[in-house]
């Protein structure tokens, strides 16, 4: 009998952010400041960013998806993430990925995004 070992298991989904990093809270702040604009409520708080890594020399990637592949804004969000925080004092680059898994679900936004669009 041959197992088939389960080749993920244990490998997160979304990689973890640089919480601990000085600049992390600038960063998270930047991105509150963009908006889906057919949703009222910012990015940061929808829960569309994964992941916010950010290295010893302050460049910045951020993973983040959409609420949808078909989201009109698709091709534009990304730079309006990367333009919300390239002014950060000390910020040398920031890249922003875009990626569809793990898919976005109501269950990743904040309570605050929760409370704001009705569902608490």
């Amino acid at each position: 009998m041959t197992e088939n070992p389960q080749p993920f298991e244990g490998i997160p989904l979304i990689a973890p952010s640089s919480t601990g990093h000085p600049q992390y809270e600038a960063v998270v702040e930047a991105c509150r400041s963009v908006f889906d604009p057919e949703i009222p409520v910012n990015i940061y708080d929808l829960g569309l960013i994964y992941t916010i890594d950010i290295d010893d020399e302050n460049a910045v990637k951020i993973t983040m998806t959409l609420t949808a592949p078909g989201c009109p804004v698709a091709g534009e969000m990304p730079g309006w993430v990367a333009d919300a925080v390239e002014p950060l004092d000390g910020i040398k680059q920031v890249d922003v990925s875009l990626v569809w898994e793990p898919p976005w679900g109501m269950d990743m936004m904040s309570d605050e995004a929760r409370l704001e669009l009705g569902f608490m």
